[in-house]
């Protein structure tokens, strides 16, 4: 079984091991001074990945400074949706310009359903018909390239992700049962 130790537990146990490892071949004088300064080198993992990120707003109702009503919300979305934008970048814009910061907790509803209501909304979901452009850009370029061995990895896991989502979807009933994504990898071989 193997036991959890606390973040300063677990340095404390790393340095210990460390010492007890770089004493070892010390007494019995079978390393190189080098290799002995590589493993003095060695440290906890350190964190890779930033902190930094969006956060959210916690409250699951509107913000006291948002001064639009719901009816003016739907008004901004649906204008926007018949300029031509996704509903992710509807959701920015109205955060970036007119200072919204979640549609839902103003209306009542997402922006894909207020989409859906106005009979504006795209015949597929936007996450899957992103991934199919990519999947539609990277057969193109590999037509010209072929032995382009990197971006034909990229191909399958775009397509992998197409289908899973597509299984996601024709569950929720947003995708007809029937709906069938077929990947031109075979044919690139």
């Amino acid at each position: 079984m193997v036991k959890f130790y606390p973040n300063h537990a677990r340095v404390r146990l790393f340095q210990s091991c460390k010492i007890f490892i770089l004493s070892i071949p010390i007494f019995l004088n079978i390393c190189s001074p080098s290799l002995i300064q590589s493993l003095s080198d060695l440290e906890m993992p350190k964190q890779e990945k930033g902190k930094s990120h969006q956060i959210r707003p916690v409250a699951k109702r509107s913000p006291s400074w948002c001064k639009y009503q719901p009816e003016e919300v739907e008004a901004l979305v649906v204008k926007l949706a018949k300029e031509g934008n996704p509903p992710s970048r509807i959701g920015a814009i109205l955060r970036d310009q007119h200072a919204i910061p979640l549609v839902k907790p103003i209306t009542g509803k997402a922006v894909t359903k207020i989409l859906k209501d106005s009979e504006l909304a795209p015949s597929i979901p936007e996450d899957i018909g992103n991934l199919l452009k990519k999947a539609e850009s990277l057969k193109a370029h590999l037509e010209k390239h072929k032995k382009d061995l990197h971006n034909k990895r990229s191909l399958q896991i775009v397509e992998a992700r197409i289908h899973e989502l597509s299984k996601y979807y024709k569950r929720r009933g947003v995708l007809p049962e029937d709906w069938k994504y077929e990947p031109k990898i075979a044919s690139l071989a």
